[in-house]
């Protein structure tokens, strides 16, 4: 069951449900009784995103120009500014777009979600293809809108002594999921995956991630940071997996999240299923409050609670944001940051 197979068929009896196990917490069959209509084709022009001009333009499904699938040939290296956009309301849309980098290759994908509408349902399934040596850092921002159901859901199959790197910060929407599986090689591959998200009102953002290592010698690093207040939920469902003969595996998971407010909530389940021996694996997993030394501190000094309060939460999150590596994707991911905790 799917989100795409719902919208395609249109029954809701296909949407995945809290029975679904990794669904448990973003429950999409109990929220939609009925299956919204197709959404309508969008000639609009858009202003320019967050990381400027897109490059290609995904619109209530719909990719425009002459774009079936993002290629960087071998030993090449592009920046492609991929814009997700949502210009409906109460409608519902899914789309496929494949992504291929070359053997020596590198991409860097800036990826944007942005909804303009309300009361949408989206899925947008990414199919990313990293070849030997090649180097793949993608970066998310998922603006969504408040009333949105959005499911975004990238498949990535690594190659040996391929890199692929990954921060995703969202701020949430009714219902969001975002959900990253990776077929992990070993072989000198590694894998850097990071998120954060900035969470209030009654928003819910999912962020669901699987590594399966399958070969020897792999490395896969993961941050996941979140603050919650108001209403809101947060879920991470983080699950690395390493199987028989994947020995000298390096695999480190942290979650770690603030909640702000006694409403708000927060549930993670990190996991790590070993089948290997010679492994070196970790995870670690945190949920508290606000430093109430550093705040006292702050107002010893003269600083706003308020002020104090977004200083100690922006650095927080930071953490995520200051491990991009390319230079300016990590300002602006800085400057969203900076933007959005204000709803926060």
């Amino acid at each position: 069951m799917s989100v795409s197979q719902a919208i395609a068929a249109g029954d809701v009896a296909l949407l995945p449900s809290r029975r679904d196990e990794d669904w448990r917490w973003t429950d999409l069959r109990g929220l939609i009784r009925a299956m919204p209509p197709v959404s309508p084709a969008s000639d609009r022009q858009f202003e320019t995103g967050a990381f400027g001009e897109g490059d290609v333009l995904l619109v209530n499904g719909v990719v425009r120009g002459d774009v079936k699938a993002l290629v960087v040939p071998a030993g090449e290296r592009r920046t492609v500014r991929l814009r997700v956009i949502a210009d409906t309301s109460e409608t519902a849309h899914g789309t496929d777009l494949s992504v291929w980098v070359g053997e020596g290759a590198e991409l860097t994908l800036l990826e944007t979600y942005e909804g303009l509408g309300e009361g949408y349902l989206t899925e947008t399934r990414l199919n990313l293809t990293v070849e030997a040596d090649a180097r793949l850092e993608r970066v998310v921002l998922a603006a969504d809108t408040a009333e949105a159901v959005a499911v975004s859901t990238a498949t990535v199959a690594l190659s040996r002594g391929s890199r692929f790197e990954q921060t995703v910060l969202t701020t949430g929407a009714r219902r969001q999921r975002i959900e990253t599986q990776v077929a992990h090689p070993g072989e000198g591959a590694t894998v850097r995956m990071d998120a954060g998200y900035l969470l209030g009102g009654q928003r819910h953002a999912d962020l669901t991630t699987a590594v399966a290592h399958e070969g020897v010698g792999g490395e896969t690093s993961q941050l996941t940071k979140g603050i919650v207040r108001d209403q809101a939920r947060g879920v991470f469902q983080g699950r690395i997996v390493v199987e028989k003969g994947a020995d000298k595996t390096d695999a480190r998971m942290g979650h770690h999240a603030l909640i702000l407010s006694e409403k708000a909530e927060i549930d993670a389940k990190p996991e790590l299923l070993i089948y290997a021996d010679d492994v070196s694996c970790a995870h670690g997993n945190t949920v508290g409050a606000l430093d109430e030394d550093a705040l006292f501190y702050a107002r010893q000094r003269g600083i706003p609670d308020a002020q104090a309060r977004a200083m100690l939460a922006e650095a927080f999150v930071g953490e995520v944001v200051d491990r991009i590596a390319n230079d300016k994707a990590r300002d602006v991911a800085r400057q969203w940051v900076a933007a959005h905790l204000g709803a926060v």
